[in-house]
Parts: C-alpha cells; sequence; structure tokens
C-alpha cells in the first residue's frame, strides 16, 4: 500500500473501496506514551483487515495484545498513527462525533447506569444521535426503541428497572439499545462477559441472525474462543501487538499457533458443527 498523499484525504470525502466492502481497516498503527520523550508504553503495530455487511469479525488475543486500543480505532474514539479505517468508504475518525453515531454502535464491557431506567427508556437513549437539537423523541424514535427490544428477544423486559434484571437480560437490552442507533457497523467489547455459557450462547446467536437479516457489520473482541469460531466469519489474531493472522476459523485455528499465542497446552478438532473446537490441557 501506498503512503504520503495516498493517504491523506479531506474529512469526510468519501475514498475509493471494494464495491462490497463495508469495513476497511489499512496497515493502522497506534502507540500510547507516557511521556512523548520516551520510548511506548505499547504498540499497535500495522494490522489490516476487510469486513462485508452481514459479516462477523472476532477480534482474538490474550491481555495486552491490542484487541480493545484496535476497536477504539475501529470505532473513531482514537486517530491512528499511520493508516486509515473506512467505513463504506469514509474516514471513521474523520467524522462528526454526531455522524459517528448514526453509523457505528459500540457495545462496552459494562454500561453504567447513570439513572434509574426502564429498558425501552434505556433503549431510548440509542436515538440520541438521530434527533435534532433541543428536540424530544419522536413516536417514531419510540417505536425503533421497542422494534430493537423486540429484535433481541427483549420484548417483555420493556417495562422492567435496569437495576432489577439479570446480566444476560441486561447484555440484551444494552445491545438493543445499539440497534436502535440503526447502525452500518456494531462493535461489541467483550459482550459475553460475567455471562453464562447459557446467556453467551444466546448473544452470540442473536448476533449471527441480526447481522444476516440487517446487514449489520459486526466486530467483536472476545477471549471466548469456542463461541468465535462457531459464530465468526472471520477471525483476527493478535498478539504483543500485531496482527498475526487474518482468516476464517479454519485457517486461523491451528495447534501449534494457538499454543503459541495463548501459552497454553491445547487441541484443535472439528465440532459437530463442522467448525474448530478448542479444547485446553491440563498437562501434555
Amino acid at each position: 500500500m501506498s503512503s504520503g498523499s495516498a493517504l491523506a484525504r479531506t474529512p469526510g470525502e468519501p475514498a475509493r473501496s471494494g464495491a462490497d466492502v463495508r469495513l476497511s481497516v489499512e496497515q493502522v498503527s497506534y502507540a500510547y506514551s507516557a511521556n512523548p520523550s520516551q520510548a511506548p508504553l505499547f504498540t499497535l503495530e500495522a494490522t489490516s483487515f476487510q469486513a462485508k455487511p452481514g459479516e462477523i469479525v472476532a477480534i482474538l488475543g490474550p491481555n495486552a495484545s491490542g484487541k480493545s486500543t484496535l476497536l477504539q480505532l475501529i470505532a473513531g474514539a482514537l486517530a491512528p498513527l499511520s493508516g486509515r479505517i473506512l467505513l463504506d468508504g469514509f474516514v471513521t475518525h474523520s467524522l462528526t462525533p454526531k455522524t459517528r453515531a448514526q453509523r457505528i454502535a459500540v457495545v462496552q464491557q459494562e454500561s453504567r447506569l447513570l439513572f434509574p431506567a426502564r429498558a425501552w427508556e434505556f433503549v431510548l437513549q440509542g436515538r440520541h444521535a438521530h434527533r435534532r437539537a433541543l428536540r424530544f423523541e419522536s413516536e417514531d424514535d419510540i417505536i425503533i426503541a421497542r422494534n430493537a427490544l423486540a429484535q433481541v428477544g427483549a420484548a417483555d423486559l420493556s417495562d422492567r428497572w435496569m437495576d432489577q434484571i439479570s446480566g444476560g437480560e441486561k447484555q440484551r437490552v444494552i445491545l438493543a439499545r445499539a440497534l436502535a442507533q440503526q447502525p452500518l457497523l456494531l462493535l461489541l467489547d467483550e459482550p459475553t462477559l460475567h455471562l453464562d455459557i447459557a446467556a453467551q450462547v444466546d448473544l452470540l446467536h442473536s448476533l449471527r441472525r441480526l447481522a444476516a437479516e440487517n446487514r449489520y457489520t459486526v466486530v467483536v473482541v472476545t477471549h471466548e474462543l469456542n463461541l468465535a469460531a462457531e459464530y465468526a466469519d472471520q477471525v483476527v489474531l493478535m498478539q504483543r501487538g500485531r496482527c498475526l493472522r487474518v482468516g476464517s476459523p479454519a485457517t486461523i485455528y491451528q495447534r501449534e499457533l494457538l499454543e503459541q499465542v495463548f501459552q497454553t497446552p491445547l487441541t484443535v478438532e472439528l465440532g459437530s458443527s463442522g467448525r474448530p473446537h478448542v479444547t485446553v490441557l491440563s498437562e501434555r
């Protein structure tokens, strides 16, 4: 890929990309530094991958491998040190905050409640970026919020208080709030954290269905190797700030490679679904 002026672009100006590519991460790098005169505390080396509408991409790797940093770059919350990220041909970090919020929905590990709210009121917050200044929510906003709850199978939670529902139920409502933004790109940071296995499978199954039905492009940061293998179309494998491999679970889930990355003995076999299944071994 060429550098210099080829990466320079007027903020908001569309750039050329593949006809069927929704998200294009092109040689993106980043560095954290406590002091500009000192060496960086963490460096994300040049990383590239592409994703189409309807695809799920899983970003995998051990702690401190750069997964969350990459997700923040994709969200446009951080500007890359080099390279660029395009969403439907537009550079993400050059978009206005409001435009980014209309096109990109982010589901964080923890969503704190700033004030008591019922589930439908919480989901309605996802319509904020679509409302005009100093305007209250419209009837259409309320309908979209309630439909988002129905899409994730949480319509029965509509009038429940957020602090009185289970972790799995809360995660579905948080996902509904992201859907209420009607985004092109859905980003999730460890969405299955603290959930039991049934809730994890339910959430990932919902993501798979929603991506297919609504043509969302979904990027998920996760530690759950087997869930990623089962539900992801692509895997981005990270280690110590480096993108080691990008590909389908079948091509990424090689025993020697995963043992190197996660520093633990394991086996990789085909599961009943035909996708890879990882088993961690207590000893060789």
